[in-house]
C-alpha cells in the first residue's frame, strides 16, 4: 500500500465505546457493579442519572470491567491498522472515562492522541466534535464512530465510517445528509434470541407435573398451565440477560461461556437491557391474567433469581440449594396456575431430584475446568468434587427413598393399579441418577444436565419407559 504524505493526510479518529470495543464501558461498570454491590450501583446510577460525565467515574470507582478481556472490533482494528501502514496519525477519543480509554489504549495501540471524559465534562455529541474541530480544524479529520451521539463529530469530519450500522441507522444518517462508510456487520436478531436460551424453556414443563400427578387432563387446567409455562418463560428469559449482564467477565474467561452473544459482544449490552425489561413485563402481566397468586409466585421467582444472579451463586452450597428452590418453585407454579392441591409427596421428591443435579452441575464445571483455582463466579474449587459427589449421591438416594414411600402410601393405591409398577419405576429412575451423577463426575456432560439429561439416548430411553409405566398403571 502507498504512504500518502504524513504532513497533509488527516488524521483518523475513533470512539471507543461500540466501535474500537465491541461494548459500552458505562455499562460494563454498572453491570460490574450491579454484581459486587448492587444497592450502592443502583444508588449511584439514580443519584448522577442526569450527569453523564459524574456517573461514568462513580460507577468506574465501584467497579471496573477487565480491559483486557472486553472484546475488540476486528474491523475496526483493521481500519486503524490500515491507517497506521499510510503513515496517518490514529487517535482514540471517547465519552468514556479517561481513564478507561488509556487502560484499554495501552493494550491495543498505539495511538497518536488520548482523550476521554473527566469528571465536569461528558466527551460525546457536540462537545467532542468542538474539541476535534479545535484541534483538528473543521474537516480536518476523519472519524469512525457507531451511534446517534456521534452525528455532530461526522458532520464536522472530512470523512465518516460507522461501525455494525443496522439499516434504520443508515436511513436516519441518510436523512441528515450523512452517508459514513460502514465497517462490519451489524448484531443480528438470531444471536439475541440465543441470549434468551430458548433451550431452557423446556424446564419450565415441570408446571405439569401437579396436573399429571393428579390425573387432571381437563381443558380448563391445561390452558391455565400453558399460559404459566408461556409467564415462566418470559420471566426466565429476562433474568437469564441479567445474569449473563452480571457476569461478563467471569464468562470471558469461561472457555464455552465467552461465546455467549454478550460475553463476546456479538450483541450490544443495550439491546439486552431494553429485552430484558420487556420480556419481564410480559412474564408478570401474564401472571396477572392467571390471578393474584400467581403473581406472588412468580414475584418469589424473580427476586430468588435475582438474589442468585447477584450474589447468592457465589456462595458456597447456597448456590446449588437456590437451584434446587428454583425448580421446585415451577411446580409450585404449576399447581397455583393449574388449581391443583399438590401432594408434599411432590415436593419431597422433586427438590432432592434437583439438588442432585445442581451438584452435578457444579462437579461437569469443575471436572472441565482447568487449572486448580476457583471456578470463575464461582466459589468452588476441585477439592470440592468429593463433597459434592457425596451430596449429589445422597440426595438422589433421598429422592428414590421419597418415591418407594410414596408407591406404599394410600394415595399412590387410589391412583396407580398395580401400585408395585411404581417399584419399577423407581429403579428406572435409580439407574438414570446413577448415569446423571457419573457423566457429571466424569466430565462428559454439557454445563447444563438439563440440557444434557433431553439429548442423552440414554436417559430419554429410561425416562420414556418410566412414563409408560407410570402411564400403564394410572387408574
Amino acid at each position: 500500500m502507498n504512504r500518502v504524505d504524513v504532513d497533509t493526510a488527516p488524521p483518523l479518529v475513533a470512539d471507543l465505546d461500540g466501535t474500537l470495543i465491541r461494548s459500552d464501558t458505562l455499562l460494563e461498570c454498572f453491570w460490574k457493579g450491579m454484581g459486587v454491590a448492587p444497592v450502592r450501583t443502583v444508588a449511584t446510577a439514580l443519584r448522577l442519572f442526569r450527569r453523564r460525565a459524574a456517573l461514568k467515574h462513580a460507577l468506574a470507582e465501584i467497579a471496573r470491567p477487565e480491559p483486557g478481556t472486553i472484546p475488540l472490533d476486528e474491523d475496526v482494528i483493521a481500519l486503524l491498522a490500515s491507517a497506521r501502514q499510510q503513515g496517518r496519525k490514529v487517535h482514540l477519543v471517547s465519552g468514556a472515562t479517561r481513564g478507561l480509554v488509556e487502560e484499554i489504549a495501552g493494550l491495543y495501540g498505539p495511538f497518536d492522541g488520548i482523550d476521554g471524559s473527566d469528571r465536569d465534562g461528558n466527551l460525546t455529541a457536540h462537545r467532542k466534535a468542538a474539541r476535534l474541530t479545535e484541534r483538528f480544524g473543521h474537516r480536518g479529520f476523519d472519524y469512525v464512530g457507531d451511534s446517534v451521539a456521534d452525528i455532530p463529530v461526522w458532520q464536522a469530519a472530512r470523512k465518516g465510517f460507522v461501525a455494525r450500522p443496522r439499516p434504520a441507522f443508515l436511513r436516519l444518517l441518510k436523512l441528515k445528509g450523512l452517508e459514513p462508510a460502514p465497517v462490519g456487520a451489524p448484531w443480528r436478531t438470531r444471536d439475541l434470541l440465543r441470549a434468551l436460551r430458548p433451550h431452557q424453556w423446556l424446564k419450565n414443563m415441570l408446571l405439569f407435573l401437579p396436573l399429571i400427578a393428579a390425573h387432571r387432563t381437563d381443558a380448563a387446567g391445561i390452558s391455565a398451565v400453558v399460559l404459566g409455562i408461556v409467564a415462566f418463560s418470559a420471566l426466565a428469559s429476562s433474568i437469564y440477560i441479567v445474569n449473563d449482564l452480571i457476569d461478563l467477565d467471569a464468562d470471558r474467561l469461561h472457555e464455552s461461556k465467552r461465546n455467549r452473544p454478550f460475553a463476546s459482544g456479538r450483541v450490544p449490552i443495550k439491546i439486552g437491557m431494553a429485552a430484558s425489561l420487556g420480556l419481564g413485563l410480559l412474564g408478570m402481566a401474564l401472571g396477572a391474567v392467571l390471578g393474584g397468586w400467581m403473581m406472588l409466585v412468580l414475584l418469589v421467582y424473580l427476586v430468588s433469581t435475582l438474589s442468585y444472579s447477584m450474589h447468592l451463586k457465589r456462595v458456597r452450597w447456597v448456590d446449588v440449594t437456590m437451584l434446587a428452590g428454583l425448580y421446585t418453585l415451577r411446580v409450585v407454579a404449576g399447581a397455583v396456575a393449574g388449581g391443583v392441591a399438590a401432594s408434599g409427596w411432590l415436593f419431597g421428591f422433586i427438590f432432592p431430584v434437583f439438588l442432585s443435579l445442581g451438584c452435578v452441575k457444579r462437579l461437569t464445571e469443575l471436572s472441565r475446568a482447568r487449572g486448580d483455582g476457583f471456578l470463575p463466579g464461582r466459589r468452588y474449587q476441585p477439592r470440592d468434587r468429593d463433597d459434592l459427589l457425596n451430596v449429589s449421591i445422597i440426595s438422589g438416594i433421598a429422592s428414590v427413598t421419597v418415591f418407594v414411600a410414596y408407591s406404599l402410601s394410600d394415595t399412590a393405591a387410589s391412583l396407580y393399579d398395580p401400585v408395585r409398577a411404581l417399584w419399577a419405576v423407581a429403579l428406572l429412575l435409580s439407574v438414570w441418577l446413577v448415569r446423571m451423577i457419573w457423566t457429571g463426575w466424569k466430565g462428559q456432560q454439557d454445563y447444563d444436565p438439563i440440557i444434557f439429561a433431553i439429548t442423552d439416548r440414554q436417559g430419554v430411553v429410561l425416562v420414556a419407559l418410566s412414563a409408560a409405566l407410570l402411564l400403564y398403571s394410572g387408574t
